[in-house]
């Protein structure tokens, strides 16, 4: 009965967000509750919530000081140059712009913090897809996908987590996983460059009055295409502008850029170069701030929630002096803050329902008493397969500290070693860092204000096909064998 409901619990709660019959909020709330219930727990199912809730308070305080910190850093002008940097590089080909999101992502992962991955990139890029008025659910899509495949790096958690739970060595666990996680970015990259392509026809077609066919893309010297051939004459000017051939690749303009005036792009935008909340002077006191907060999150010295409070304290006070100021910059903040603090605290019904009703357990061994004992030398594969859906409906503690172990006990008499299961079981994380339960996805799609619904519809296919590609070039290597 156990495992009936809590396989119905996670579908019906998936079908109502992804239809959005219910805002994730609500649904994470109301339908736990409901199959909670209807499992027995009966008045009890509030200290069940409650001590869920316990664990997911420093979390909670982590994001929400994260985006008053990197928040006000976008405000005062800090990124202003990065997004300058990346738009000399990318110009405006959507293609170009999407595939850019993807190693942006993938780089600032290295620091193994899925929070501060997506709030640089999104404080990066956000702006760049309004102005170009691309989809921000492609922003969240690449950005998920690029975060999920480096979530396999030895401090990104989950290897460390699978080695703890089997007593191996983190380092026997990630290295031989290289080549699945080059394998891994390559699919990621391709995945990027064909939305761009997707973005870059759609625009074709939605918006003809905006984008203009047959006009090169700014090269980043503020010279746009039309700008360069408009001097011209004869017929390479000609071709170049009618038909597309020639001088360039024909593909989409703005055509309200088709001036030298960059800057006008990023009116009311949050890279807004007139907004009264720059402090040019202060550039390199934010930036050395900036270092000084990232330095101290990867030698993990202090508390996470602490470093953020404390730094957007001072940042705070530099920045904004007087008192009326600095409670504006908070209240600038706080729908981005009620949003994604909300909704990690609803998750804490769904984890504490689940943990405390015996779902999990009970799902996890019924998953492992329904392996056929002639698939037992498979078990390191069944064991990548099981890791995407199982790692997306619970937490990374309870599948590597829970589920994990009892899966490795059995293949172990197959033949089937410790540490290829341990490889294995890290192959569904780029599905799991999709999954509502984890913060660092709920504060993407806040940021970039775009529903979780419509970001899983995007994301999770292409994760899945991620996850699977990474263990299949493990078996194919032999980091993931078979007994």
């Amino acid at each position: 009965m156990l495992v009936l409901l809590g396989f119905a619990m996670i579908a019906v709660f998936m079908v109502l967000i992804m239809t959005k019959k219910l805002t994730p909020v609500l649904a994470l709330i109301i339908v736990p509750t409901i199959f909670g219930l209807f499992a027995g727990a009966g008045l009890g199912i509030g200290p069940l919530v409650m001590d869920s809730m316990k664990s997911m308070t420093s979390t909670a305080a982590l994001l929400m000081f994260a985006i008053i910190y990197f928040g006000l850093m976008i405000d005062v002008g800090l990124f202003d140059p990065l997004v300058r940097i990346i738009l000399r590089k990318l110009g405006n080909d959507p293609a170009k712009v999407v595939l850019g999101t993807a190693i942006l992502a993938a780089a600032v992962s290295l620091d193994g913090d899925g929070s501060t991955t997506f709030i640089l990139t999104t404080a990066a890029m956000l702006p760049v897809y309004l102005r170009l008025k691309m989809s921000p659910v492609v922003l969240t899509c690449v950005a998920g996908l690029a975060n999920g495949t480096m979530n396999i790096l030895p401090w990104g958690g989950p290897t460390a987590r699978a080695a703890t739970a089997l007593k191996i060595d983190v380092n026997d666990v990630f290295v031989p996983m290289v080549p699945s996680l080059i394998a891994g970015l390559i699919v990621v990259l391709v995945f990027a460059w064909l939305l761009g392509l997707q973005e870059r026809n759609r625009l074709r077609t939605v918006a003809p009055e905006i984008w203009a066919e047959g006009v090169e893309f700014d090269d980043g010297t503020g010279a746009f295409g039309a700008g360069r051939n408009a001097g011209r004459t004869g017929s390479g000017a000609g071709t170049d502008r009618g038909t597309g051939t020639g001088g360039g690749v024909a593909v989409l303009e703005r055509t309200d850029l088709l001036v030298d005036e960059r800057d006008t792009a990023m009116a009311d935008t949050a890279l807004d170069p007139n907004r009264k909340t720059l402090r040019p002077k202060l550039f390199w006191f934010n930036l050395a701030l900036t270092v000084a907060v990232m330095v101290t999150l990867v030698a993990n010295i202090i508390p996470l929630p602490f470093v953020f409070m404390v730094g957007a304290a001072i940042a705070l006070l530099v920045n904004f002096p007087k008192v009326k100021d600095q409670g504006a910059q908070l209240v600038a903040h706080a729908p981005s803050i009620v949003a994604v603090v909300s909704m990690v605290m609803a998750a804490a019904v769904l984890t504490g329902v689940l943990n405390g009703t015996g779902m999990v357990k009970a799902m996890s061994e019924w998953l492992v008493q329904i392996i056929p004992a002639d698939m037992g030398p498979l078990m390191a594969v069944i064991t990548g397969v099981l890791s995407i859906p199982m790692t997306f409906f619970m937490s990374n503690d309870a599948f590597y500290f829970g589920v994990l172990p009892v899966l490795s006990e059995t293949a172990a008499h197959y033949g089937v070693g410790a540490a290829d299961m341990a490889r294995a079981s890290i192959t569904g994380q780029p599905f799991h860092l999709q999954s509502p339960l984890v913060p660092a996805i709920l504060l993407l799609v806040s940021l970039a204000k775009v529903d979780l619904g419509d970001h899983h519809k995007k994301v999770l296919w292409r994760t899945a096909v991620v996850s699977l590609v990474m263990l299949g070039v493990g078996v194919a290597t032999g980091a993931i064998g078979i007994g």
